[in-house]
């Protein structure tokens, strides 16, 4: 399920404290959003409906932990945004990330790796997804 960018905000900080309280949060995004303690606890009901964080009694507050991993839930993030694109438009997103991200070689030499890797299950042409009308490829210029 798709988060929004203060929802992901939120998230980040609970995944780098471990679990934090809603006064935790205001301390590390207050400024940036100019929040309200209100709005953070919006925020974070919203998480925990959404089923990214659990809530723990801490007196007569709650404490947030995640009950995603950061990496699982970027997997998910990501997953959801390419589904919106058609498939033969994959490459072209990714060769923009890369064109645009520093890197260090380190990083570069893992992307490569992970390309030698997926030679392996290359296919030979990659099909669109798309309904009839939602896109210009070969399978829908009849």
């Amino acid at each position: 399920m798709a988060i929004s960018n203060a929802e992901w905000d939120i998230m980040r900080v609970v995944w780098t404290k471990g679990q934090a309280t809603s006064g935790d949060i205001l301390t590390v995004l207050g400024a940036k959003n100019d929040w309200s303690a209100s709005t953070v606890k919006t925020l974070l009901k919203r998480l925990v409906d959404k089923g990214y964080l659990a809530t723990s009694k801490l007196g007569k507050g709650f404490i947030y932990s995640a009950l995603l991993a950061e990496s699982d839930a970027m997997a998910e993030q990501v997953d959801e945004a390419f589904s919106k694109f058609c498939r033969t438009k994959h490459v072209a997103i990714l060769e923009h990330l890369l064109a645009d991200r520093p890197m260090t070689e380190a990083d570069i030499s893992a992307l490569q790796l992970l390309l030698e890797k997926k030679k392996a299950s290359a296919v030979d042409k990659v099909v669109c997804d798309c309904v009839l009308g939602q896109c210009k490829c070969k399978e829908h210029l009849n």
